[in-house]
């Protein structure tokens, strides 16, 4: 679009700056003022608009992050300069989880990383998204923390549990609760932000809380003796983590967007690989704020997937292997909490194509 206003520009420069030094309209210097004018007035406005245009074009992609391994991975590709190497201008910019959603609901973010159930949520709540790279799926690190006593979520029958009500760990705790045979009656939930919940567990009347490492592990400590009674590892592939754009962003900076999902497979190779392990949790840590001792542990509850791993996961499939089949069960499980008041269409927050290469 913007090449067309350039033409625009050029063919009314003609007009009226060539023409006349080829003789026409010099016999009336009032006739040549009008038509400068005239000039002016059209050019100015494009020129404008072109210009406007080109500003937004070189703005950085502004993406909301929070504090889950998978997500702060992205900090080594950020400390190593490599989104400058691959010729994307971003600016990542820290949340809590929830606020992150929050803000780019009111657009203040160009994308989000989000868990595939709250990328619904946050979708029915007006911020529509598209799921463009899956960065891993919590095995281990989103769990339910129980006081001690307690050691399975059949002995949360009629007691209090905290939860981010219809977020992950909520889905988390029907999953379990499903599983074991239990109602949704059976347990009491009670809303709060996770990021709270270390607040929250030493609460007299609270049995036991929802939450993901590194968050977890600071419940933990709030309460001695607690423990985990249910995690992610007892369903790998209930919670993907994805990187959800918004739609307008990822047809107008496609190409960008592709540099960005390149990128990542860089940032697991580095992870991942021994020789440089080390170098990539120290990062890590810094930016969670915990030691690179504490945080190593943290690698094993979180399957990081590379773009080997994306084409497989993004094949269209029942069940938890695939995220069409796990994104359907959240899309069941939050409407049934009414979470949101329509079923959501699964597949239109879905996109293979930065992965599939189509």
């Amino acid at each position: 679009m913007t090449n067309a206003y350039f033409s625009s520009v050029i063919l009314l420069f003609k007009f009226v700056i060539l023409i006349p030094r080829k003789g026409m309209f010099m016999e009336s210097r009032k006739l040549k003022l009008n038509v400068h004018r005239i000039f002016y007035k059209a050019a100015l406005p494009i020129l404008a608009l072109s210009f406007s245009m080109t500003a937004h074009a070189a703005e950085p992609l502004k993406i909301g992050y929070s504090d889950w391994p998978g997500w702060v991975a992205w900090q080594v590709a950020i400390d190593k300069g490599w989104f400058k190497d691959a010729g994307v201008d971003v600016k990542f910019e820290w949340f809590d989880y929830s606020a992150s959603m929050d803000a780019f609901t009111a657009g203040k973010l160009d994308a989000v990383f989000m868990a595939n159930c709250d990328a619904l949520v946050t979708g029915a709540g007006g911020g529509r998204n598209k799921m463009i790279l899956i960065t891993d799926y919590s095995n281990g690190n989103d769990m339910i923390i129980a006081k001690p006593g307690i050691k399975t979520l059949t002995d949360l029958k009629g007691k209090k549990v905290a939860v981010e009500s219809g977020l992950v760990e909520h889905l988390l705790l029907r999953n379990g609760m499903k599983k074991a045979g239990m109602k949704a009656g059976d347990i009491e939930i009670v809303n709060a932000k996770t990021n709270e919940m270390p607040q929250v567990l030493p609460s007299n009347d609270i049995s036991a809380v929802g939450a993901w490492e590194p968050i977890a592990g600071q419940a933990r400590k709030a309460v001695p003796g607690a423990k985990a009674i249910y995690t992610s590892a007892d369903e790998p592939g209930l919670i993907y983590d994805a990187l959800s754009v918004n739609p307008s962003s990822v047809k107008e900076r496609r190409a960008d967007w592709q540099k960005v999902v390149g990128v990542w497979g860089k940032v697991v190779s580095y992870i991942e690989d021994p020789a440089t392990q080390a170098d990539a949790v120290k990062i890590m840590a810094a930016r969670s704020g915990s030691t690179p001792a504490e945080y190593l542990p943290l690698l094993k509850g979180t399957k990081l997937l590379t773009l080997e791993d994306n084409k497989k996961v993004y094949v269209k499939a029942a069940g938890y292997q695939s995220i069409y089949g796990s994104t359907e069960t959240a899309n069941n499980f939050n409407w049934y909490n009414k979470a949101y008041g329509l079923s959501q269409n699964v597949n239109s927050y879905i996109d293979s194509s930065f992965i599939s290469g189509n």
